[in-house]
């Protein structure tokens, strides 16, 4: 799902993306300049190796994404540390943000149940 940034007010737009086993819902605002807010949750199982043993299991996700969307390139007046993606065509597209999303979950040390358990 792409969203214009040029169409998103200060009034939060909702969005909801369902695969068959995540839901990414949320709202994109206009903040400020050329920065929109999103924030949105992650819910449902994604598939993740075990750390330990190296056996796949599916691990239930219930993250909260909170972020800044740049229209463009993001240059900071000051140096504060603000989480910004960027988006150079003028969309934010919800869909690669959300595999970039899982792609971080995935990639944190991940343990089974069996694993945890000894």
């Amino acid at each position: 799902m792409k969203i214009k940034l040029i169409k998103v007010s200060k009034t939060p737009s909702d969005f909801e993306i369902k695969t068959d086993k995540i839901t990414f819902k949320g709202f994109i605002q206009y903040d400020s300049d050329k920065l929109f807010r999103l924030n949105a949750e992650i819910k449902g199982s994604v598939a993740v190796i075990c750390d330990v043993c190296a056996e796949d299991y599916n691990m239930n996700v219930n993250e909260k994404v909170d972020f800044f969307i740049s229209n463009g390139l993001y240059e900071s007046s000051n140096e504060s540390l603000v989480d910004v993606v960027e988006a150079m065509d003028g969309e934010a597209d919800l869909d690669e943000i959300l595999v970039s999303e899982l792609e971080l979950i995935k990639s944190d040390y991940n343990t089974c149940p069996k694993c945890r358990e000894n």
